[in-house]
């Protein structure tokens, strides 16, 4: 945690978290609760997804085990854990319209813009800043007190957030394993700060009702299962259990190595994370649009073609893409993502040059990749002098690509009725 600052024991915690609220939205974050840092009724799921390698090749999940269940062995002293959302969602996400372009590159929406790990991790040091300021102030009237702690948290430390946040009154876990609020869907991010100090936790509110015993907010998901049946390769194992290891997401950004041959027909043209299960959730039509210009779209990556993609050096990508989320992965799992959504694309002599091109200077591993495209654009070739428009007529297609078809046909119809504008 950062510096100690005194503070007493007779602190009015309740006024202290009005202040926090209010400064909270001072530093632009969509919502902000307060929750103890019990979360030992998770550790039996959290063993079992580890237990059962859900988690793949992401080591560190395993390393930390059961202390991402338990704050206080993080960070010693902690008592409370102060939980923010803050929305992403761009404007004209254009969800739809580039999921029906094949040739389009599909960019989780989150990433399109700046990356909000710093931005995030900027704006929570401020209020750890703010909240020490306000004890700084007081021991200079003369309080006699102890120490004040924080640490601030943005996907940078082994912490089960989304029940964190859930605790926190932000909204609740759904079937796809994100948080879930009903007048803001999914769109969002989370980040903590964790203090060491006894604030009262935030009450939960159950409609128009609030419910100071309640520990977590009512699971509104239902019956519903929508997002497991979207989800192209069934990452969705089961309500609320996901395997990361049959993941777009997961292959696309964590996974190093070459993407598993059944899966690469799945990803379709998403070449960095996936929005499905966000996409079909019917509660993202109260999603919020994000006021944070660093979310907006850059470099058009919001309507890029995976063409243009493909021809960029190394250099290039590093340079256009310096303070962005994507380029984290590396150019070499970059090149490998757009290789195989070229292979899924529909037939194009451009593709083809352009695979064949880039033969003579790529790695080992995307040369594997950029073979199986060759031949995906060759089977795609073939039906071709029988059907000029091979994706909206499937009857020359085998019966798993049919299936991918209609699956993808289906999300784009309920983007297009349910969230139009987003569409």
């Amino acid at each position: 945690m950062t510096k100690k600052t005194a503070i007493s024991p007779a602190i009015n915690y309740p006024a202290l978290v009005e202040k926090i609220k209010c400064w909270g939205k001072e530093l632009g974050f969509s919502q902000l609760g307060i929750t103890d840092i019990d979360l030992s009724k998770h550790e039996q799921a959290l063993e079992h997804w580890l237990a059962n390698n859900y988690h793949g090749n992401m080591d560190y999940m395993a390393r930390h085990g059961l202390m991402r269940a338990r704050p206080a062995e993080l960070e010693n002293g902690t008592m409370r854990a102060i939980s923010v959302r803050l929305d992403y969602l761009p404007t004209q996400a254009k969800c739809a319209q580039i999921l029906k372009s094949k040739n389009h590159a599909y960019i989780s929406r989150y990433a399109l813009g700046r990356d909000y790990h710093k931005l995030m991790r900027k704006r929570l040091q401020q209020l750890g800043k703010k909240i020490t300021a306000y004890f700084e102030a007081l021991a200079f009237e003369g309080t006699e007190s102890t120490g004040f702690n924080f640490r601030p948290f943005v996907d940078s430390a082994p912490i089960l957030e989304r029940p964190l946040a859930e605790k926190a009154g932000l909204g609740w876990v759904g079937k796809h394993s994100l948080l879930l609020n009903k007048e803001a869907g999914s769109w969002f991010f989370l980040g903590e700060l964790l203090v060491n100090i006894p604030l009262p936790v935030s009450p939960i509110s159950t409609d128009d009702t609030i419910d100071t015993q309640k520990s977590t907010i009512a699971n509104d998901c239902g019956s519903c299962v929508a997002c497991i049946k979207i989800c192209p390769t069934k990452a969705i194992v089961e309500p609320y259990v996901v395997d990361a290891r049959r993941c777009i997401s997961y292959f696309t950004i964590e996974s190093p190595d070459p993407i598993p041959l059944a899966l690469r027909p799945l990803m379709g043209n998403r070449i960095y994370g996936c929005d499905d299960c966000q996409l079909i959730c019917p509660w993202n039509k109260y999603a919020k649009l994000s006021l944070e210009n660093d979310f907006q779209a850059r470099h058009h990556l919001d309507e890029i073609t995976l063409l243009e993609l493909f021809s960029w050096s190394e250099n290039y990508f590093l340079k256009s893409l310096q303070g962005s989320p994507i380029r984290r992965i590396g150019f070499q799992r970059w090149q490998r993502n757009i290789a195989v959504a070229l292979g899924n694309a529909p037939f194009d002599a451009n593709i083809v040059t352009a695979l064949e091109q880039k033969l003579t200077t790529a790695s080992a591993m995307v040369a594997e990749h950029i073979h199986w495209a060759l031949s995906q654009q060759h089977e795609h070739s073939e039906p071709k002098t029988f059907n000029n428009n091979l994706y909206n007529n499937t009857t020359n297609l085998g019966p798993n690509t049919r299936a991918i078809t209609r699956l993808n046909a289906r999300l784009i119809r309920s983007i297009e009725k349910g969230l139009p504008r987003d569409a």
